[in-house]
């Protein structure tokens, strides 16, 4: 495979297991294609012209050649010119992989948030409550981003001359649409059930054993579960704070998240909303480890750092 042909397997998979749904998708990308065809030369200048057949604008190759053949990547959670540098070190890498973007995907990553809204919306709360709440958010998100040093390890991969990519939204789909597989199968009735499913989850159960494992922030072992949904597994970061109480009366009972500030916790136990917090460096595991496994079918080696919790389901199957 070459660059081009692993950002668009990302691209491809992510949208498979985006929980909007693919017709959702493929709607809004046909209302990017739409807006850009109404854009003046100079608008279509500037225009991110990725946005057309990508819904993910956390996601892109930041640097290198896209035809060039790849066979061996050093992936991580986080890649900054530390990991890039190793890769260098250590030699024979074809390319570097993030999960965390960088570069203009990360200079970008509030535009992936208006995904939220919409799976707010499918579990209940009113789209337009939704949306409203996410606006202010999302622009808080993008004035917070604006001040970061988007280029610093895109700079140094192309000193070293090593291509660099990043997979966010899609992979995080993924993990969101294993943990509802789960769900489906194992129908925990408490808040106890589901820590003890998320534990049966091998990213999971490593965590655990490294201290970071799945912890219950709000509510108990015994609290019934309710309607448990994934609102905060995928999309970008954290939502908004105010969203609780929307989600409780839509009918909501538990949120399985992968991290969660302080305010945000307060403002779901007002709500008498269930958090069970899963861990962050290990969902983003999960969700790599679902792309990981399709590129080391097609015979791509790949090489964990950077936190990432590798676990090869490929060999599992044998």
């Amino acid at each position: 495979m070459n660059i081009k042909q692993i950002y668009e397997l990302a691209i491809k998979m992510g949208i498979e297991a985006d929980l909007r749904g693919q017709k959702t998708v493929s709607k809004l990308l046909r209302r990017a294609k739409e807006k850009y065809e109404k854009l003046n030369k100079e608008q279509k200048a500037e225009f991110d012209i990725e946005k057309l057949s990508n819904p993910f604008a956390d996601t892109r190759i930041v640097f290198g050649n896209p035809g060039k053949e790849i066979k061996k990547i050093l992936v991580g959670i986080d890649i900054g010119p530390d990991e890039i540098l190793l890769a260098d070190r250590l030699g024979g890498f074809d390319m570097v992989l993030s999960h965390h973007p960088v570069g203009k995907a990360l200079a970008d990553l509030h535009d992936v948030m208006h995904l939220q809204a919409q799976v707010l919306a499918g579990y209940g709360v009113p789209i337009n409550i939704a949306e409203g709440l996410m606006q202010e958010r999302i622009s808080e998100v993008a004035r917070g981003i604006a001040a970061a040093n988007h280029q610093r390890s895109v700079d140094v991969a192309k000193l070293l001359g090593i291509p660099l990519m990043c997979v966010h939204t899609p992979t995080d789909n993924m993990a969101a649409g294993f943990l509802q597989g789960v769900l489906n199968k194992e129908k925990p009735e408490t808040v106890g059930d589901i820590i003890k499913m998320l534990k049966g989850i091998e990213e999971y159960s490593t965590a655990q054993k490294l201290n970071a494992g799945p912890k219950i922030w709000v509510g108990h072992d015994e609290a019934s579960a309710g309607k448990i949904v994934l609102t905060e597994i995928t999309g970008g970061t954290e939502g908004a704070k105010d969203i609780y109480e929307k989600m409780a009366q839509a009918g909501i009972g538990t949120v399985i998240g992968m991290h969660m500030d302080e305010e945000r916790k307060k403002k779901a136990q007002e709500a008498h909303i269930n958090v069970v917090i899963a861990g962050h460096i290990s969902s983003d595991s999960l969700g790599m480890n679902q792309f990981l496994d399709v590129l080391e079918k097609k015979g791509i080696q790949i090489v964990a750092c950077s936190g990432l919790i590798r676990v090869n389901r490929n060999r599992k199957r044998k």
